[in-house]
């Protein structure tokens, strides 16, 4: 399986209010492989459209199909995790024009 940034997939993502994880859809931003037999991604949490907005957060509502979701979503640029690739399942792929809005969001985040 080959996954890359852009594709929307399914992860046990961790909680910050919690120790646990919960498998929940992430959107890839960065693929590496730090080490020889380590293949890791970097993923954004995508979240519920009902959960109260956070600054950087950016709208799935109307174009959630589009991205293999099944409810209005946003991607949450605030919640990075990284994980082993072996542990991601490819549920869709991001529209072009949102990952454009992704990498700004996160460029701005930077500056």
């Amino acid at each position: 399986m080959t996954i890359a940034s852009g594709d929307v997939v399914w992860v046990p993502f961790p909680f910050v209010e919690e120790p646990r994880v919960r498998n929940r859809p992430a959107l890839v931003v960065s693929r590496q492989w730090p080490a020889n037999g380590v293949d890791l991604i970097w993923v954004l949490m995508i979240t519920s459209a009902v959960n109260k907005g956070w600054q950087g957060d950016i709208s799935l509502e109307s174009r959630f199909a589009e991205c293999g979701l099944a409810v209005p979503c946003v991607v949450r640029t605030a919640k990075i995790a990284t994980l082993e690739m072996a542990r991601a399942k490819r549920g869709g792929v991001m529209p072009e024009d949102i990952m454009a809005e992704v990498r700004s969001t996160l460029l701005l985040a930077t500056a």
